[in-house]
C-alpha cells in the first residue's frame, strides 16, 4: 500500500545547483494551463535518477506521467491569485521538492478534511465511496472538491508540511490538499517549487 505522506529532508545531493538551474528556466506566463497560482517553466527540469529514488522510498515503482507537468518549476509570488484552492492531483502518485531558500520560505503544502462530508480524500475502493452517496468519483470531485475549492468555510485544515530548502514531500494525490500562500518579490525571492506527477511504474 503507497504511503499517504513522506517528508523526507536534504533529498538533493546539489540543491543549490538544482534551484540555479530551476531559476534559469523560462517562465512564460503564456504557457500557463491551469487555475493555479504563479507561473510554471515552459520545460521540465531533469534530474537524473529521479524515477529510481522515488520508487526505493515508497516502496513501489513509479515514473514520470507523460500527462502532466511532471518536472516542470513553479513560481509563484506574494501578489499572485489563482481560481483554484484546495484540489486534487489526476494522477498514481505526486510529490514536490520545494527549492526556496530556508530564510524565504513562507508557509507550505496543507491537507485538508471536507467539513460537509468528513472527507480527507477521494475514496477510492468502490464500498468506501458508496458510502458517501457517491458511486462516481467524479461526481464526488466536481460536487466537492470543485465546488467548495476556494470556499475556506467549507474545509478544516488537518495539517500543513512546512517548508524547507531541499524537502520532498511525497503523498497520495487523491488527498485534498493545497499550496500554501506565494511570497517574494521576484525569482530569487519567491515561492519555487519542482513538481512530481507519477504513473505506476
Amino acid at each position: 500500500m503507497l504511503p499517504s505522506l513522506i517528508v523526507v529532508d536534504d533529498f538533493l545531493s546539489d540543491p543549490h545547483g538544482a534551484r540555479r538551474q530551476a531559476l534559469a528556466l523560462d517562465y512564460d506566463p503564456a504557457f500557463k494551463n491551469g487555475n493555479y497560482p504563479g507561473i510554471i517553466s515552459t520545460k521540465p527540469l531533469p534530474i537524473q535518477g529521479l524515477d529510481a529514488s522515488v520508487s526505493r522510498i515508497v516502496g513501489t515503482k513509479v515514473k514520470a506521467d507523460p500527462q502532466t507537468s511532471h518536472g516542470h518549476c513553479r513560481l509563484t509570488l506574494k501578489a499572485d491569485k489563482g481560481k483554484s484552492g484546495v484540489h486534487i492531483d489526476p494522477c498514481f502518485y505526486s510529490g514536490i521538492l520545494y527549492l526556496s531558500l530556508d530564510e524565504h520560505c513562507r508557509g507550505g503544502t496543507d491537507f485538508f478534511r471536507h467539513r460537509r462530508t468528513g472527507l480527507d480524500a477521494v475514496p477510492n475502493d468502490p464500498a468506501k465511496l458508496a458510502a458517501t452517496g457517491y458511486t462516481d468519483p467524479n461526481a464526488l470531485i466536481e460536487e466537492v472538491v470543485n465546488k467548495d475549492t476556494t470556499m475556506a468555510s467549507k474545509w478544516e485544515r488537518t495539517s500543513r508540511i512546512p517548508m524547507r530548502f531541499n524537502r520532498l514531500i511525497l503523498f497520495k494525490p487523491w488527498q485534498f490538499h493545497n499550496a500554501g500562500p506565494g511570497f517574494g518579490k521576484d525569482k530569487e525571492t519567491g515561492r519555487l517549487v519542482y513538481l512530481m506527477f507519477f504513473a505506476a511504474g
